[in-house]
């Protein structure tokens, strides 16, 4: 009977038995089928070796596919150690965002947002040097009461793998510097703010008046702050909660004329002024895109749209950025 190697040989096969034979030998070399390979072992990345039976074979003698090891092959141990921080620069090219960047330098979005203190992934601007890690991770600003055991414990991360990653020659942290903490991710609220996803916008259409100074709409000789958007929309369109919470007031005010405040995680609070309906109550858990009310023209307005305002741990700021 012909052995594999004597079908092979004199089939048509001749290519795919030289290409076996080079995976063999490279990652053996000097030691042929049958053999096994100490040097593997010897550098700590799992032993094995290969037999005849290694290699099937169909009923006309074609070679199908080469057998794995008798024992897995680990991922050499040095490769696991926990690495010296050091940076890379990288200037922003006109086009470039964050995935791409992410995706160029084999990161996660999360680590060039966080080593480089990136507000608003959308305002990426060209010309801008961002620092490049050498690693994934992402800073923590270290707060008074911090120790090296909580913040680890936070981030489940080895305290030794931060010390070596950071150098510190103790377990003291100083208040009001910044750790990198090596494979950590962002919070998933912090990312959506970054990236400008976590509201969904309570109304569609047309923003009428920005966040920010204006003039009065009332009286064009005075400029006011605007702390939140009009979006225009005609009397009973629905409104909807633009993020997932808790509905803290409903009333009706001179200003505002029917409202709703609605409290979300992370220090969010979430206002709607001029309704012409309410369709909640104070207390009520409200989830994201679920109808609340209808636009209306009431309070102190100049005609039929949506007043839209958020709050961040009691300051309000301009939700466009926010907004997908």
């Amino acid at each position: 009977m012909l052995s594999v190697y004597d079908k092979v040989i004199k089939g048509k096969n001749t290519f795919r038995l030289i290409a076996v034979l080079y995976l063999v030998f490279l990652i053996n070399p000097g030691h042929y089928i049958g053999q096994r390979m100490p040097v593997a072992e010897e550098y700590g990345i799992g032993g094995g070796y290969y037999t005849e039976e290694s290699i099937s074979e169909a009923e006309d003698g074609t070679i199908i596919a080469l057998a794995s090891l008798e024992s897995v092959v680990l991922e050499p141990e040095s490769l696991s150690r926990t690495q010296f921080l050091f940076y890379n620069s990288h200037t922003v090219q006109s086009g470039e965002n964050i995935s791409g960047l992410a995706i160029n330098f084999g990161l996660n979005q999360d680590t060039i947002i966080s080593i480089n203190k990136i507000t608003s992934s959308r305002l990426l601007q060209s010309g801008r040097v961002l620092r490049i890690p050498n690693q994934d991770g992402i800073f923590h600003a270290v707060r008074s009461n911090d120790t090296l055991e909580s913040v680890a414990a936070r981030y489940e991360v080895d305290q030794d793998a931060i010390r070596i990653v950071n150098e510190l020659f103790s377990n003291n942290i100083v208040a009001g510097t910044d750790l990198f903490i090596p494979g950590a991710r962002l919070d998933r609220e912090r990312l959506q703010e970054i990236n400008g996803d976590l509201f969904v916008w309570p109304v569609n259409g047309a923003i009428t008046s920005f966040y920010g100074w204006r003039r009065s709409p009332f009286n064009r000789n005075v400029r006011q702050f605007h702390n939140g958007i009009d979006i225009r929309g005609q009397t009973g369109t629905a409104v909807r909660a633009a993020m997932a919470g808790r509905v803290s007031a409903t009333g009706y005010d001179n200003v505002l004329g029917y409202y709703i405040i609605i409290n979300h995680h992370s220090g969010y609070r979430t206002l709607y002024g001029h309704l012409n309906v309410i369709r909640t109550r104070t207390g009520s858990y409200v989830a994201q895109g679920e109808r609340i009310g209808d636009v209306g023209n009431t309070g102190q307005s100049t005609g039929s749209h949506l007043h839209f305002t958020v709050y961040k741990n009691g300051v309000t700021i301009n939700p466009r950025p926010l907004m997908r």
